[in-house]
């Protein structure tokens, strides 16, 4: 099976889970997108591998693999994203030490927020990309395949219900000036509340 490249193409709300978060990864050579519910967690860990500005006061968890890794000589080469069964996508590690690859089983989420900080490649095959890829015209996602099966079970991942508890944020940033808008995000990573600075980074992002 040939396997096809991904990258991340953002992070947003989840339409069919409420609390949860929907990671997009692009088709390199093309327009199919994969979508991934994830929980808050997960999420923010991803955001702050993305945004290279927000670094957080103490290692988060996958930071804190990165820093174990790192001590003991191993690298994560790739991420691949292998199966699908029952709507859940199961990822592998691709790491390597001392010039010996071994394969590490992981949840689709912390294998991308782990893939992020390596700076190492995402893959999945082409069946999954064929039977879980979706084509998006403006806001409305359209499957290239439809099937009778929902949404929402196609692109769920586990979540436990600590996993997807997020207090609302109900502050309308545009209405801040840009210094507000950094001192909200200095106090943000300060009390290493990730979601909420990651909100006021896209804020900051738009009038750059």
């Amino acid at each position: 099976m040939s396997l096809v490249r991904l990258n991340i193409k953002g992070i947003s709300y989840s339409q069919t889970q409420n609390g949860a978060y929907a990671l997009i990864l692009n088709e390199v050579d093309g327009e199919r997108k994969l979508p991934i519910v994830i929980g808050a967690f997960e999420a923010q860990s991803i955001a702050i591998a993305l945004e290279k500005e927000i670094k957080p006061p103490r290692p988060l968890t996958h930071d804190l693999f990165r820093n174990f890794a790192d001590r003991f000589n191993i690298v994560v080469k790739q991420v691949i994203i292998h199966k699908l069964v029952d709507g859940v996508f199961y990822s592998s590690l691709i790491c390597e030490r001392d010039k010996i690859e071994e394969i590490v089983d992981a949840r689709t989420s912390d294998a991308i927020a782990l893939a992020l900080r390596f700076e190492a490649p995402i893959f999945t095959y082409k069946n999954i990309l064929d039977k879980a890829g979706i084509f998006l015209k403006g806001e409305e996602p359209q499957r290239k395949e439809p099937s009778g099966r929902e949404e929402e079970e196609i692109i769920s991942e586990e979540l436990l219900s600590d996993d997807i508890e997020i207090k609302p944020d109900n502050t309308n940033y545009k209405k801040l000036s840009l210094k507000e808008l950094q001192d909200l995000l200095s106090q943000a990573v300060h009390n290493e509340d990730y979601e909420k600075a990651a909100r006021i980074r896209d804020e900051i992002s738009k009038r750059k």
